[in-house]
């Protein structure tokens, strides 16, 4: 099947700045794909260059096997929903999500009867006589949906839609895309720095950085299995051991990575198992979150390991007295993962 969208070597340069450096990507039909990764990596100049709103500078962008790459942005089958939705003030709910069809020349019982299907899809048909300022955060991205929807596009594109609502209502509102998205079949392309909500809600995603794509796979395959420094640190939180830090653990110099939830705290005095990497240190810092609590681990062969775990029993008061203590760090060897990039360059892409 003809994938939805193709880039093959894009580049987009701005003077001397490269925002996009050589990206090739293929986003198949009726998945929800993201884009992920930090401010300026270039994941919104990806999707601007799809939507139409810049050129590419080089190479070619596909919509359905078309090469659209110096086609005006009114000419292809997407439609773009933006963080700050860009409805009309002035206009009624109704007259917002109409307004693409009448532009498109649509006569006015189609538009009608179109109109009242996307406002009851997305919850909005009581709400359709009031103006963007009467509405809340996830009532106006409702109608923004809506508005972007009912030209029927083959792609949406999303450039992060939910970063002006508070935390609850973007949870939600995860939901309700990803649920939506899969009722209606449609390639959804998604623009976001937050991996919460990548991993939430995404068939597949592309770790960006720098203007080039780290690593593209499932949530799972990425976070389990991070290709780089980079894609480790980026996505969830990680540890990187490398030189005579990691030596110490594997007896290996070579990085590798290991997510703190996968390692035990456990009493100095503990074994570990054939199967088991383990090493010692001293408990630094401690904090606790409510659910969980996340320890930092100074470790006697040089570096540091966080540590995650859930206080299934424990207290605040009860966690807090492990600071300074010395321990054993103790998990699954099959965890650890080997991973391209020093921890000096990781840190110096951070920065």
């Amino acid at each position: 099947m003809q994938p939805a969208v193709r880039l093959e070597q894009v580049r987009k340069t701005f003077g001397d700045v490269v925002a996009v450096a050589g990206v090739d990507l293929e986003i198949r039909q009726g998945e929800f794909f993201s884009l992920l990764g930090p401010s300026g990596c270039g994941k919104t100049t990806c999707l601007r260059m799809i939507a139409g709103f810049e050129e590419p500078t080089a190479g070619r962008i596909l919509l359905q096997g078309q090469d659209v790459s110096r086609l005006p942005a009114y000419e292809r089958d997407v439609n773009t929903v933006f963080q700050d939705y860009a409805l009309f003030p002035h206009m009624t709910v109704y007259d917002n999500v109409e307004y693409g069809l009448k532009v498109k020349g649509i006569g006015a019982s189609e538009r009608r009867r179109r109109v009242a299907d996307a406002l009851a899809m997305m919850r909005l048909d009581r709400l359709e006589r009031r103006k963007p300022g009467e509405l809340s955060g996830g009532q106006r991205q409702r109608v923004a949906l809506a508005r972007a929807l009912i030209n029927q596009p083959r792609v949406l594109l999303l450039d992060e839609p939910l970063g002006a609502l508070d935390l609850k209502l973007r949870q939600t509102m995860q939901i309700e895309l990803k649920t939506l998205q899969e009722r209606l079949s449609m390639t959804f392309l998604y623009v976001t720095h937050d991996q919460e909500e990548a991993l939430t809600m995404s068939d597949r995603l592309a770790v960006m950085n720098q203007g080039r794509v780290e690593q593209v796979g499932t949530p799972a395959e990425v976070y389990e299995n991070p290709a780089t420094g980079f894609v480790a640190g980026f996505v969830g939180a990680s540890n990187v051991l490398a030189g005579d830090a990691a030596g110490a653990v594997t007896g290996s110099a070579a990085a590798f990575t290991i997510r703190p939830e996968k390692i035990r705290l456990a009493p100095l005095d503990e074994t570990p198992t054939a199967v088991e990497s383990s090493a010692a240190g001293v408990v630094r810092e401690v904090v606790y979150v409510g659910a969980f609590t996340r320890y930092t681990v100074d470790l006697d062969g040089g570096g540091e390991l966080v540590v995650m775990q859930q206080n299934l029993t424990m207290s605040s008061m009860e966690v807090l007295q492990a600071r300074g203590q010395r321990v054993r760090l103790i998990w699954d060897r099959q965890h650890n993962r080997a991973i391209g990039g020093s921890v000096q360059e990781q840190r110096e892409e951070e920065r």
